[in-house]
């Protein structure tokens, strides 16, 4: 369960993307106009610390579907330096320190319990003056994999930034697309994701 608050952001998300994007060797363009909100979706911490968010993103209206997962700390991630996206203003949490989760260990650990269970997105909790309320996520990812529970993924090894986000932990591989597409995964255990107005659902993550 993700619990939302209502805040107002400083800088927003997305500017945090449109000065980042740009940066990265994998992103498709030199720029990022008109940078829109897609789709998105959470995962649970189950300590409760870190927020966990998979964001889909396209400049325009015609541009790449781009996959940014993203964490948000309220401190710095040890050896983190390299990952981090940028810092932002929680007007209920205070300083966020808001991070590219393929270099974020709870990121991954989400990603591969959904991937390996066939878990989905958390559900997600509003705080709102009258108590919590349940909203609905604009995107639905699904893992393909039938186990009962998964094991923890251990120490992450190494990143290998590109597209996909190649990330080794003592006990996973997972290949984290970047850019969206529709094309069948290359092995059995992925995650897909799906949104209104997508005509197929896309692949995200191989594990």
């Amino acid at each position: 369960m993700a619990t939302i608050h209502q805040a107002t952001l400083t800088p927003t998300k997305l500017e945090l993307l449109e000065a980042w994007l740009p940066g990265r060797h994998w992103y498709p363009a030199d720029e990022v106009p008109g940078l829109q909100r897609v789709a998105a979706c959470r995962f649970d911490d189950p300590a409760g610390e870190v927020g966990v968010e998979m964001l889909v993103v396209r400049s325009g209206d015609d541009g790449p579907l781009v996959h940014v997962p993203m964490t948000y700390r309220g401190a710095p991630l040890e050896d983190g330096e390299f990952f981090l996206v940028g810092m932002m203003e929680h007007s209920v949490l205070g300083s966020r320190w808001v991070y590219d989760a393929v270099g974020d260990p709870v990121y991954i650990e989400a990603l591969t319990t959904a991937i390996r269970t066939g878990a989905g997105e958390a559900e997600e909790l509003l705080e709102t003056p009258d108590g919590p309320q349940r909203r609905e996520s604009s995107m639905t990812v699904r893992g393909t994999g039938m186990a009962p529970a998964s094991a923890p993924v251990g120490r992450l090894v190494r990143v290998e930034d590109g597209d996909p986000a190649v990330v080794v932990a003592e006990a996973a591989r997972l290949d984290v697309r970047r850019v969206l597409s529709a094309e069948p995964a290359e092995g059995p255990l992925s995650l897909v994701g799906a949104w209104a107005g997508q005509p197929s659902t896309v692949l995200a993550a191989l594990y």
